[in-house]
This record gives structure tokens, C-alpha cells and sequence, in this order.
């Protein structure tokens, strides 16, 4: 089981500038924690992304010789690709592919086939690399636009991303629109077709829908699950506050009850939670 903490999901949307130094002691914490991999940043256009603008400066306050997490970057370019390829710590380059093609323009200005053409060159340098590509599905389990969705559609996305070699997808429900049969099914699916992909999953929620999205998952297969302390970030186009991430501590919780070992600090778990309420207040 792998627990992906995303504090850079919870952090980007914010309107006023987390400064760096209270980033890196937060993000220091949960490297404490011992989650399987810590989203940390990413490199994007600071016009776009103004949060994340001191993700460079950032890595260099991280420590991480006691840690055995892996770090994450989000980059939406090969331009960003190439800037967090400079820096040996990070492990995973992620990108959003939609299955929108009105997101897809809204959240990299690019289309969907041109998309496409940027995860081709983002896996060919992580090939070089020894990076690995984590492709996050957005708008995976419907979207607010009216245009088509179906399993086989996201099937479609799915063939051509093994076509090209990435061996982590992480299915998105952006705008927590998600209903438990189609997460089971969506999981099943697609780890019976393509056992070497790592099938992840990235949910958007309400606090009161994330037990039963965890338990889909779970049954559909899914073994590696994205969060954020107390549920902090989301879509800022779902214009629900209460449609956030998954929050961590309820995503332990119900991994746990089933009987999932997953091998973290809680002590430094609950040093992170507290911290949290400074950082996000």
C-alpha cells in the first residue's frame, strides 16, 4: 500500500504566499512521517502558479537523509520537465492529461493530442534520466462540461499512455464528482488490462464521501492513494470549499480498519497535523 502525501496540491491554490522557510519545515515534517512519496512542488510558470514559485529554493531546505520517502514535482512543459530533471532528488516527474479537452486547455494551455506529445518527451527524458513519470488522468470519472466520458474512454487514454512506457497513472476525480461502482469499475478494469501499470488514485472530496471512494478503490484494486492533511487544496473549479483532497488522516483510518499495514510514524504524523493548522490556519 502507498500513501502519497500532496502538500504541494494543498498549498497551490492559495491566494497569499506560504513563505518558503514555513514551507520546508512542514513539508520537513511529513518527510518524517514516512509516506511513500511526498508531492512537494512543481515547476511551473510562476505567472500561472505564483505559490509555487520557490520550488527550487524549496528543495534546497528539504532534508532528506533520514527520509525514505521519494519526492514528486508537477511540471506542465518539457521546459519544466528539464528544469526538475537538474535536481538528483527528485524521483517522480508528474503531468496532468485530461480527459476534458476544455480542461486540458484550461490547466496547461495546450490540447489534449499536444498534451500527448509533451508526456511523450517528458518520459523520454526521464528514460535518460532514471526519473519515472507519473500520469495523473484529470477529469477521469466525469467533468462539469457536458462532453463525452465513459470507462472506454478512459480506456482509450490508458492504451495510449502504455504505448508510450508510463508505468504510473494515477486516475483523477478532479471536481469529486466520483460515485463508488464507478471507481470500482474504472480500478478493476484497468489493472486486469495492464498489469504493469501502477494504477493510483487522486480523489477530490467531500468529507463525507471519502470513506466510501477509499473502499471502491480498495475493491477495485487500487493500492496507492494520494491526500493532504485534513483534506486542504482541491479544484478551485468545483467552487465547493468542502470539495477538497482526500484528508490523510481519514484515508489512514479507513485503510487501517481494513486491515492495511501501512508502516508510518503516527507520533510524526500527529507533529504534521499540528503544524498544519499553522501553515494553513
Amino acid at each position: 500500500m502507498k500513501i502519497i502525501e500532496c502538500p504541494r496540491d494543498a498549498m497551490q491554490g492559495r491566494e497569499e504566499f506560504i513563505d518558503t522557510a514555513i514551507k520546508a519545515a512542514y513539508i520537513n515534517q511529513l518527510l518524517e512521517v514516512g509516506f511513500d512519496t511526498v508531492d512537494f512542488g512543481s515547476f511551473v510558470n510562476p505567472k500561472a502558479m505564483p505559490q509555487m514559485r520557490d520550488t527550487a529554493e524549496l528543495l534546497e531546505l528539504l532534508d532528506l537523509f533520514h527520509s525514505k520517502s521519494k519526492l514528486l514535482a508537477i511540471v506542465a512543459n518539457k521546459r519544466g520537465a528539464e528544469d526538475a530533471l537538474h535536481f538528483e532528488e527528485i524521483d517522480y516527474l508528474g503531468f496532468p492529461l485530461s480527459i476534458s479537452e476544455t480542461f486540458q486547455q484550461r490547466n496547461t494551455n495546450k490540447s489534449i493530442a499536444e498534451a500527448l506529445e509533451v508526456v511523450e518527451d517528458i518520459q523520454n527524458l526521464c528514460e535518460i534520466k532514471g526519473k519515472t513519470v507519473v500520469t495523473y488522468l484529470s477529469m477521469a470519472f466525469g467533468n462539469p462540461y457536458g462532453e463525452a466520458f465513459s470507462v472506454d474512454i478512459v480506456a482509450e487514454f490508458v492504451e495510449k499512455l502504455d504505448a508510450l512506457g508510463i508505468k504510473i497513472i494515477a486516475l483523477s476525480d478532479t471536481i469529486g464528482v466520483a460515485e463508488p461502482k464507478l471507481i470500482e469499475k474504472l480500478f478493476e478494469t484497468n489493472i486486469q488490462a495492464y498489469p504493469e501499470i501502477e494504477f493510483g488514485a487522486h480523489f477530490h472530496s467531500r468529507p463525507e464521501g471519502i470513506a466510501e471512494k477509499i473502499h471502491a478503490g480498495l475493491k477495485g484494486g487500487c493500492r496507492r492513494f494520494d491526500g493532504a492533511i485534513k483534506g486542504f487544496g482541491g479544484c478551485p473549479m468545483a467552487k465547493d470549499e468542502l470539495v477538497g483532497n482526500v484528508a490523510t488522516e481519514v484515508m489512514i483510518e479507513v485503510l487501517e480498519k481494513e486491515g492495511h499495514h501501512l508502516n508510518l510514524n503516527m507520533e510524526e504524523f500527529g507533529e504534521a497535523m499540528k503544524l498544519a493548522k499553522f501553515v494553513f490556519g
